[in-house]
């Protein structure tokens, strides 16, 4: 994957025309972009493994139980009522995601956690969330209404390197974070009993696992918007290609980056000189692929 990965960032940073210098080209345009890329698909696959370990379910990931539009919901608030910048609307966002979070996790825990409860809630928090997102729009005036319209497909169009400090900065300290409780992850995942007899404090444990994820899902969120099914995808893919028990988070979070980055190549090229915003692509290749994840999963129910 990091071979894959290293690939894709040296296409992207080669294709296309310029008229400025070549090295502003690069360094300005279309490294930021690639950055944001890597950077943000890995945050998703991250956030992905998280919760799907917390659920230990394929389908317990953050934009199919309503976290990613929860953020968005927070984002949204941000704009049409606050005005902020950037730190407003990324406090906004995650304030949003860790609100679904909450109203997705005491709905569902109420006669003890279980994963299948938590993704039905979850898919119907996120339907509601939506209603309401689009209630916001719809109520907005019409420059914000069309801004936020565009910014919610998810894209990486105009990221430049003055709005990526502070979300690459974030992310570093919860990868530091998640590399912390990586260990206690791994062994909460062969059973509670199990967890608890080797002194894993499993109540901390899901906490921070929860503020990790719709963290990671909304600092994205708050620069790109919701970009839907690399979460979902990310670390299921990651887990086969490494080939270990459980929903490990270095293959998520490389998987994560080489999808977000290959999609985004796509995005750019696809109906060139148009480009698409990558959530556009995500949604048609994840469409299919949670098609294929609930039509296997039935298959083996039967």
């Amino acid at each position: 994957m990091v071979l894959v990965a290293v690939a894709l960032s040296v296409t992207a940073l080669s294709l296309g025309g310029s008229w400025p210098p070549p090295a502003f080209v690069v360094l300005e345009w279309r490294l930021p972009r690639v950055v944001a890329a890597l950077a943000f698909g890995a945050a998703l696959g991250v956030a992905g493994a998280l919760f799907q370990n917390l659920t230990r379910n394929s389908l317990g990931s953050p934009d199919v139980i309503g976290l990613d539009s929860g953020a968005y919901t927070g984002a949204l608030a941000a704009i049409t009522l606050l005005g902020g910048g950037a730190a407003v609307l990324q406090i906004s966002s995650v304030a949003g995601g860790l609100l679904a979070a909450t109203a997705v996790y005491l709905l569902a825990s109420k006669s003890g956690l279980d994963g299948i409860r938590l993704v039905v809630i979850g898919i119907a928090v996120n339907a509601m969330l939506v209603a309401v997102n689009s209630w916001i729009v719809l109520r907005a005036d019409l420059d914000v209404a069309i801004a936020a319209t565009g910014w919610s497909a998810g894209s990486l169009n105009g990221v430049d390197w003055d709005e990526l400090w502070l979300p690459l900065s974030v992310l570093a300290g919860l990868g530091v974070l998640v590399a912390v409780i990586d260990p206690a992850v791994r062994q909460a995942a062969l059973g509670d009993e199990i967890a608890v007899t080797s002194g894993v404090p499993l109540r901390r444990l899901r906490l921070l696992m929860v503020v990790a994820g719709v963290c990671c899902t909304a600092t994205v969120t708050a620069v790109a918007g919701p970009i839907v099914f690399v979460a979902l995808a990310a670390p299921q893919i990651g887990r086969r290609l490494a080939g270990r028990p459980g929903i490990p988070m270095l293959p998520a979070a490389l998987t994560g980056a080489v999808l977000l980055l290959g999609a985004d190549l796509i995005a750019q090229w696809l109906l060139a000189p148009v480009a698409l915003p990558v959530g556009v692509i995500t949604t048609a290749v994840g469409g299919g692929y949670l098609i294929w994840l609930l039509a296997a999963r039935v298959h083996h129910a039967r």
